[in-house]
């Protein structure tokens, strides 16, 4: 999918089609909101002038006479009335590792709903996507540590437990990607893709050194930076008093006095977390809480289209010098 594609299918899906995550979080189940997600980004792709281009993302394409019909995917059939083969056999059993931050960071919430119920949402939305295509999807909740951790399975009733572990509200304190990020890269002994999804509010200094612990095992990354619409703009009207939530430090603050350094400090940081990424060749994102959640699956998917570009090209390197 070009860049022009995407930027139509964006355009189109914001004016006329995708929820608002407002909406969505109104529906208590957080099962039912991922179903509803994933299945309206079905139903854009089947609706859009685009219709076929999803299938690039994960690794198909379309069927023709003579192909082995024991290939077709029926799923994806059902879904777009369109029959297609399942690419690179042996790499299409995706083992997914949910990595979600539940400091007490993420329980911030300018709105009617946190980063944390965001976040969950956004992990939900992946986790039941990846589940219904057959690939394992596995969870760790962390914040200073490991929380809780369910190895990938893709096995009846497992989605259920993800999805309940991700319902829980956040505790930990402080967000410290070291030891749990270190700890996982320890657990996964087998390659597999790793999504963090977190405020990433940490030090950066010490970012490289913890993602690199994945990086280093050969796992693909891909990080969804959230943050709440009021910390990217600090658009607050009158004089504050502002606590910490993690180390619970208070400070009396004038928003149109302290906006302008706010703003430069918060814009070198993302750009520090942009240029760590960039140097590991993590996939990075970063969503605010009011931005729709089909817009991460299709970055998601963008992503994984992408990584099989880049293995189809090493392929013909590699076979090109084999000849």
């Amino acid at each position: 999918m070009d860049e022009g594609r995407s930027t139509k299918y964006e355009r189109r899906n914001t004016n006329n089609e995708m929820i608002d995550p407002a909406a969505l979080m109104r529906i208590k189940s957080m099962e039912l909101r991922a179903k509803v997600i994933v299945e309206g980004f079905w139903k854009g792709i089947h609706r859009s002038p685009y219709h076929g281009f999803s299938v690039e993302f994960t690794e198909y394409r379309q069927y023709v006479c003579g192909d082995d019909p024991r290939y077709i995917d029926w799923r994806l059939y059902a879904r777009s009335d369109r029959l297609y083969i399942k690419k690179f056999q042996d790499e299409t059993n995706l083992r997914c590792h949910l990595l979600v931050d539940h400091s007490r960071s993420m329980g911030y919430a300018s709105g009617s709903y946190s980063k944390s119920r965001y976040a969950g949402t956004l992990a939900a939305t992946l986790a039941y996507f990846l589940y219904t295509q057959g690939d394992a999807v596995g969870l760790a909740t962390f914040d200073q540590r490991i929380g809780r951790y369910l190895p990938p399975r893709n096995r009846p009733g497992y989605l259920r437990r993800i999805i309940q572990t991700l319902e829980a509200s956040p505790e930990g304190r402080a967000t410290d990607l070291g030891p749990p990020l270190e700890r996982l890269a320890q657990l996964l002994t087998k390659r597999g893709l790793v999504v963090l999804i977190s405020d990433l509010l940490t030090s950066v200094e010490r970012l490289e050194r913890d993602l690199g612990y994945l990086c280093a095992g050969g796992h693909d990354v891909v990080v969804f930076q959230v943050l709440d619409p009021a910390e990217l703009s600090f658009e607050f009207d009158s004089p504050s008093l502002f606590e910490d939530v993690e180390s619970g430090r208070r400070m009396m603050v004038e928003p149109a006095a302290a906006r302008e350094g706010y703003k430069k400090r918060l814009g070198r940081h993302l750009e520090m977390l942009k240029g760590v990424c960039r140097k590991l060749g993590i996939d990075y994102h970063l969503f605010a809480t009011d931005r729709p959640f089909d817009l991460a699956l299709m970055d998601f998917l963008q992503d994984r289209m992408n990584r099989t570009k880049r293995m189809s090209r090493r392929r013909s390197r590699v076979g090109g010098r084999a000849t």
